[in-house]
């Protein structure tokens, strides 16, 4: 293609989940409704489009045991990319993967800094681990080098307990939350059980990631402050596992983990059914292989969520929660064409036909 080249992307764009339009064009790498004036290379691709997805819990730049050198973080970004995951809010990762923004041809990343967990209460290499009185000032560290959000560990195992159970007192949370606030970051935290999440949402949570602790009675807490969850039962499908694995030594934490696994389309259904706004995420990294952005959506309409909400979890509401536009005019041309109607059918999402970033077609 020239660089007077203009790709025309035609059928089905789906702007919204109402909002459905048949034709847009892409110059410069921004969208356009309206036909550009003196276009001579005109690439065009037709389908059913939608923004890029959005993967709200993933973690570019983490491994099993820590940070991962460079070029195995590039090839965790771009299988996100060949999936359509073209948005990502890295939910903790010690790597700086802040080299990442001068490429064009990987997703865009909104960075939540690193963890920060309690001494000892966390997955080793992953995090920092402190202790109370050190949590406001890590806090402001970390929304100091993040995108505008900070990442708590809510709650881990305690081993002299031999189960989950919350990790910082309520005061050390009230200041630390109010310090993210004031420095303009939200702040989201791992929760597991119950217990920890009381006192994260008085304190001024905005977000909890996997939330298999919420209950009907703390349902209603997160509606009145206005909570976000992020599931991702993709990861909380490994539970059994784990829990299996930990048997013999954790026999009361194993049995909380298969609870939670049990009932976690029962828990985000209600959740869900109460207006508890629900973002689709992954947990990638870490253990777990990059790309299931299709997969968690598809677990969310297994939960009971509507179709449509459920793509909007990845895509138009996603995109506003985390302040990125869609395919709005003027907007930059991040967007996935797919052969059919995904409102119809989420797992049309697991087989993107054109994946464009930046407005060039990458897959």
């Amino acid at each position: 293609m020239s660089d007077h080249a203009v790709l025309h992307v035609k059928g089905r764009i789906l702007v919204g989940p109402e909002e459905v339009r048949d034709e847009l064009w892409i110059v410069d790498g921004r969208i356009s409704y309206d036909r550009p004036a003196g276009a001579r290379d005109i690439r065009t691709v037709v389908g059913w489009a939608l923004p890029g997805l959005v993967d709200a819990h993933c973690h570019v730049g983490l491994g099993p045991h820590g940070p991962v050198p460079e070029d195995v973080a590039e090839k965790q970004a771009l299988t996100d990319r060949e999936a359509g995951t073209l948005l990502i809010r890295d939910a903790g990762s010690p790597s700086d993967t802040r080299w990442t923004d001068d490429r064009e041809d990987l997703p865009k990343i909104i960075r939540a800094g690193r963890h920060i967990a309690r001494t000892r209460r966390y997955i080793r290499g992953y995090a920092h681990e402190i202790e109370p009185d050190d949590l406001v000032a890590y806090v402001a560290q970390e929304a100091r080098r993040g995108d505008g959000w900070v990442k708590l560990v809510g709650d881990w195992i305690d081993r002299d307990l031999g189960d989950l159970s919350a990790v910082w007192p309520r005061d050390a949370l009230d200041a630390a939350i109010a310090e993210a606030h004031r420095l303009g970051a939200r702040v989201t935290a791992h929760c597991f059980s119950a217990d920890s999440l009381p006192n994260l949402v008085g304190a001024g949570i905005d977000c909890v990631e996997h939330a298999t602790g919420l209950t009907e009675e703390l349902i209603p807490l997160f509606v009145e402050h206005g909570v976000a969850i992020v599931p991702t039962l993709v990861n909380i499908a490994t539970f059994p596992q784990l829990a299996a694995g930990g048997e013999d030594k954790f026999p009361r934490w194993s049995a909380h983990m298969r609870r939670l696994h049990e009932r976690r389309y029962d828990t985000v259904r209600s959740a869900y059914d109460a207006g508890i706004p629900v973002y689709v995420g992954t947990d990638a990294g870490g253990t777990l292989p990059h790309g299931l952005v299709a997969a968690e959506v598809a677990e969310l309409v297994t939960a009971g969520i509507p179709p449509v909400e459920a793509l909007a979890a990845t895509t138009w509401k996603a995109r506003t929660w985390l302040g990125r536009p869609g395919l709005e005019e003027g907007a930059p041309a991040d967007l996935v064409v797919y052969a059919s109607d995904p409102r119809a059918d989420v797992r049309v999402l697991a087989d993107p036909q054109r994946v464009v970033l930046n407005g060039r077609v990458t897959a």
